[in-house]
């Protein structure tokens, strides 16, 4: 396993508190597993907040600064690495993803964030929240186009999604605003930034019936898995269960359409919504 990077910890909270932890608990001659036993957390789950990839929440903070001798540092930092502009539920799982160098994802309903058009977001946005305000729905929609900037490099992360065909049949906010977002993503996928695949219903049942999965895998940290339903969301540190997820995860897309009939698809339905609007 490779050695943990040096982080820079003036480049966000959660790298000064990962650079920080790790010192401390180095200093204190102690293992990510000895660190992790009084906390009731693996050793895993240490090597994510030292790397970053995992915010330190403030109980966690608490039972650090007393273990560790720091004196309150974790406790009066970790107000600041705890901020987000995303839902509670999903705020570890878009810092992860910050940091991920391989995105594996199965969406069962909808176009995944970091692929979505400012119209399909703001449809779907529309559709969890009708009784909202402009102000809050462009906030949401903001911080979702924020998150597809991790696509503006060229190689990192690679982003592999698996689309249940029901993503594409479905049309979110109408035929033309469904016809660009499929657009957008076949897009990416010609600009070869994004590996896509379509789980079609004649694959009938699959392994992940359960609902949607993302898988982040690290370069310095072990992989996480996210499961994520309405308004809930779980991320998952033990390897057995995110590598009953990965499983999962390489059956779906083994049932898949190579990524070419793909590719195929995704534009067919995205004219003939196109058309549809022509009538």
């Amino acid at each position: 396993m490779p050695g943990p990077k040096n982080l820079d910890p003036s480049s966000s909270p959660r790298a000064l508190l990962g650079a920080e932890l790790r010192f401390a608990r180095e200093q204190a001659g102690l293992s990510q597993e000895e660190l992790g036993a009084p906390l009731f957390v693996s050793g895993s789950f240490i090597g994510q907040l030292e790397a970053g990839t995992r915010r330190m929440h403030l109980e966690y903070a608490r039972q650090i600064d007393e273990i560790l001798g720091t004196g309150g540092f974790f406790v009066r930092n970790c107000m600041a690495a705890a901020k987000s502009k995303y839902p509670d539920h999903f705020a570890a799982a878009a810092e992860a993803e910050a940091d991920a160098t391989t995105i594996k994802e199965y969406a069962p309903q909808l176009i995944p964030g970091l692929l979505q058009t400012e119209a399909y977001a703001r449809a779907v946005f529309w559709a969890y929240q009708p009784t909202a305000t402009e102000d809050v729905i462009d906030a949401l929609v903001a911080a979702r186009l924020e998150r597809a900037h991790l696509l503006t490099d060229p190689t990192t992360p690679l982003l592999w999604v698996v689309l249940d065909e029901a993503v594409l049949r479905r049309k979110v906010g109408g035929a033309a605003v469904a016809a660009s977002a499929l657009r957008h993503v076949a897009a990416l996928v010609r600009k070869h930034r994004v590996i896509v695949q379509v789980l079609p219903f004649s694959a009938g049942g699959h392994a992940a019936m359960g609902g949607a999965v993302k898988l982040m895998a690290f370069e310095d940290a072990p992989p996480l898995a996210y499961l994520e339903g309405s308004g809930a969301g779980q991320l998952l540190d033990d390897p057995a269960a995110v590598a009953r997820h990965e499983l999962a995860y390489d059956l779906v897309a083994a049932s898949a359409l190579s990524p070419q009939e793909s590719l195929a698809l995704i534009e067919s339905v995205a004219e003939d919504y196109e058309h549809e609007e022509d009538l």
